[in-house]
């Protein structure tokens, strides 16, 4: 029997903000589901944010874990042996990121990590699949951009964005998608 190839996702979450340990929890769940699958995950980590409840239960349950981080950023002492590597600038480590990846995920988190999650998106044209966590509607706006603009300009929008209401929904709609 073929063995199925590692599934690579870039994850696009903060845990900065309103509505912390909600989006903490949902950050928790969400990384050890795909570490539990056998999903690599790619974190960005720059100006002091970076999504640790992923990260951190990724790597609990087993999972592998590498960040793409900017030259100052200090690492906490509990991920000292984690994989990463250092980019000078913030759109070489977006498209870094984009050329590593199978899929982006984006779980909701702040108005940084959605600039970040779609700069990364837009340097691949979207000819990867985005598969969005929509908790709370928080992904409503991305959702009504990508019918009234993103569909026309790009006919692979319908097909390539993705909404998910629950975490195995979201892991549903990225297998699905690859």
């Amino acid at each position: 029997m073929a063995k199925t190839p590692k599934i690579t996702l870039a994850i696009f979450a903060s845990d900065k903000g309103p509505g912390d340990a909600e989006r903490s929890s949902i950050m928790s769940q969400a990384g050890a589901y795909f570490a539990k699958r056998g999903a690599k995950l790619v974190c960005l980590a720059q100006k002091d944010t970076m999504p640790l409840p992923v990260i951190t239960s990724a790597r609990t349950a087993g999972g592998e874990v590498e960040l793409i981080a900017d030259q100052n950023y200090v690492l906490p002492p509990a991920l000292k042996n984690i994989a990463l590597q250092r980019i000078e600038g913030t759109k070489e480590r977006l498209a870094k990121i984009s050329a590593m990846v199978d899929c982006f995920v984006g779980l909701p988190g702040s108005l940084q990590s959605v600039t970040n999650l779609y700069f990364s998106v837009a340097s691949v044209e979207l000819n990867k699949p985005v598969v969005l966590l929509n908790h709370n509607n928080a992904f409503e706006i991305v959702r009504g951009f990508s019918v009234d603009v993103f569909a026309h300009t790009n006919p692979k929008a319908y097909k390539n964005i993705q909404f998910a209401d629950n975490i195995e929904d979201l892991w549903n709609k990225i297998s699905r998608q690859l």
